[in-house]
């Protein structure tokens, strides 16, 4: 019988040990494999083992940009470091460039107040900047207004957007 793979997340391995210890004290006797699983699963905050195996989270992206690119976002989806490398800055602003209205021009105002809510290094600039540079939004000579510059994401960026979606659903 094939074994499905589960990965578990562990954010503080001091209480998930107090837990675990704490279940297996009160047991007089070395509990079973089922047993050992779902106390596993109940200190990392599971009700049980099947609780556990329906939460499992979806399989690692294979692609090593995709994977940097979702590094760079928190739980909640907002943006919390900028990338070293540029291909992967690049990815993670389509995720900006799909919260733009399509075809409808901004104000510097308007396009800073979207920036500054999806990120939380405090550096809403670098993305305006950035965005610019990197052919996703088009800025007036004046710079009186900004307007996203339509286009068919890569495959990629669609990859990492449904996900920062599911992170804010």
């Amino acid at each position: 019988m094939a074994r499905d793979l589960i990965s578990l997340n562990i954010p503080d391995l001091s209480s998930f040990a107090k837990a675990l210890r704490s279940d297996m004290m009160r047991r007089e006797e070395f509990p079973s494999h089922a047993a050992f699983l779902s106390a596993i699963a109940k200190a990392a905050g599971f009700d049980n083992h099947q609780h556990l195996k329906a939460a499992k989270p979806s399989a690692s992206p294979k692609n090593p940009q995709l994977r940097k690119a979702l590094a760079a976002f928190d739980a909640q989806g907002i943006m919390s470091r900028w990338p070293s490398q540029t291909s992967v800055q690049g990815l993670c602003l389509w995720v900006f460039w799909a919260q733009l209205p399509a075809e409808r021009p901004l104000n510097e105002p308007q396009v800073n107040a979207i920036l500054k809510a999806g990120n939380s290094f405090g550096d809403h600039v670098l993305l305006r900047r950035s965005l610019i540079d990197h052919r996703l939004v088009r800025r007036a000579i004046d710079g009186s207004s900004y307007t996203r510059i339509e286009q068919a994401p890569p495959e990629a960026a669609l990859a990492l957007m449904a996900e920062i979606r599911g992170r804010t659903a």
